[in-house]
């Protein structure tokens, strides 16, 4: 199977181009600056431009993932940065989207990232994909962002979009940040950790994805979350048990409203939702660690 790969240098895209490129898969990554090297492709969606000659000569396509955008918790929010983390996932999207649409022969499936971000704060509230989006500026970004896809689904190219939860993992996203202020014993729950966290590990994350390849049956929302969402509190006391330390002293809300600003910190830290993988169970998906406790200390543990 020949995928391309957008987002190939984050989190996710490193471990999945890896995954791929081991299981005797070739993988084109699409690449912003440096120099061409075989297995790249060069884009720019700011200005809106992608080597499509390039892309046609790298042989045909069977199957794109799109995991590219900007970080939602790397910089304080003003109206610049909420520009910005809109306006990088809608316009490289629609890009792709649009230019693997006018492939001749175009890939038989895109797997596009979105985030369970999309139904808002819903406090315990059990949500699966067929539950109504939510409100907020989060949520607002992902309903843009999956229809930013539009263009490949109305070219018969399957299109799934997948809503991810978390990703645990040691070397990225939130659980890196804050694994060093629980291996000193200073973690704990964030405001009053009521606030579900929907999970997943970067292991099943990767294994999700290459599952929506394969499953012809799955298309449209799919939701890329382990089994048993847990509120903060939960994942504190879990993090401290896997660490050996204690996790008993919280973050208060007020602070982080401070340090970040009201908007920012009630949408990343201070709001949840309780997200079942309802079609990823449906297609018969096993996780390798559907639960939290496990997938925590397999995570610490990891080399």
């Amino acid at each position: 199977m020949h995928v391309l790969v957008s987002g190939a240098s984050g989190l996710i895209g490193t471990a999945l181009s890896d995954h791929l490129t081991h299981a005797g898969h070739r993988v084109t990554r699409l690449v912003r600056g440096g120099p061409v090297e075989e297995g790249t492709v060069r884009w720019d969606p700011a200005r809106g431009t992608l080597d499509a000659a390039g892309l046609a000569a790298a042989g045909p396509l069977d199957a794109a993932v799109h995991l590219a955008g900007a970080g939602i918790g790397d910089h304080r929010w003003n109206a610049t940065r909420k520009r910005a983390i809109l306006d990088s996932r809608t316009s490289s999207t629609e890009l792709l989207a649009r230019t693997l649409a006018g492939l001749d022969p175009a890939p038989e499936v895109l797997v596009s990232a979105s985030a369970v971000g999309v139904y808002g704060d819903r406090g315990d509230e059990v949500l699966t994909e067929a539950s109504s989006p939510g409100t907020g500026f989060l949520a607002e970004v992902c309903r843009a962002w999956e229809a930013a896809a539009a263009p490949a689904s109305e070219a018969g190219i399957r299109t799934v979009l997948l809503r991810t939860g978390i990703v645990l993992a040691r070397g990225g996203g939130a659980l890196a940040k804050q694994l060093p202020l629980f291996r000193m014993g200073l973690g704990g729950r964030i405001g009053d950790g009521t606030q579900y966290r929907s999970w997943i590990t970067l292991e099943d994350e990767v294994a999700a994805v290459v599952h929506s390849l394969g499953d012809r049956q799955l298309a449209g929302p799919v939701n890329a979350t382990a089994p048993h969402p847990a509120t903060d509190a939960e994942l504190a006391r879990a993090l401290g048990a896997a660490l050996h330390r204690p996790a008993v002293l919280p973050v208060p809300a007020a602070a982080l409203r401070l340090a970040l600003g009201a908007e920012m910190a009630q949408e990343l830290l201070l709001s949840g939702q309780r997200v079942l993988p309802a079609r990823l169970g449906a297609a018969g998906f096993t996780f390798a660690q559907p639960e939290l406790e496990g997938a925590l200390r397999s995570v610490v543990s990891a080399p």
